[in-house]
């Protein structure tokens, strides 16, 4: 009997709770919900804890039941979070969420255009580079670079390398 009384006195602001903190609770908790799935600056998030408090501070006669109330409040919103976020890792939410395809050369995708197919041909110097300018390789104007070398404007280059889109030429002798 002893055990039944600490009970209900523990959590005696049950039933203190009326409609209007409950809708307050169920609000506060619905705003943090969406601050989880939402980008933004934390207005929603923000929103429902002070609707939390609020809840709390209408509900609860004694700072000891607004401490147990907050505990409460606290395990219910780690345990949703826990739910949500095994939900994002493995679950339903996971294949909304997270995207699985990937964007790879194998799969044709580029970042840009493949420049390795300058590597040994030779052009003309289009301006002075020093050590950057353009070069004409079969009738095509590139951006080229060189490895620090001042190349004259009509100079014979050969590409060398191809790192990207950085393109290395030198003078042909």
């Amino acid at each position: 009997m002893g055990l039944h009384i600490v009970a209900f006195n523990l959590f005696s602001f049950v039933e203190g709770i009326d409609t209007l903190q409950a809708v307050i609770f169920m609000v506060g908790l619905l705003l943090l919900l969406i601050e989880v799935f939402t980008p933004g600056f934390g207005i929603a998030g923000g929103g429902g804890i002070v609707l939390l408090i609020t809840g709390i501070i209408l509900t609860a006669r004694t700072p000891f039941e607004a401490v147990i109330m907050a505990v409460i409040l606290f395990i219910l919103l780690a345990a949703l979070l826990a739910i949500i976020l095994r939900s994002a890792k493995k679950g339903r939410l996971s294949r909304k969420l997270i995207l699985w395809s990937s964007s790879n050369r194998e799969a044709g995708f580029s970042t840009s255009a493949d420049t390795s197919i300058w590597i040994g041909k030779e052009g003309v110097a289009l301006s002075t580079l020093r050590p950057a300018g353009t070069a004409q390789f079969d009738n095509q104007r590139l951006d080229v670079v060189t490895e620090g070398a001042y190349i004259e404007t009509g100079t014979k280059v050969r590409v060398i390398r191809a790192e990207g889109r950085r393109i290395v030429v030198e003078p042909v002798n």
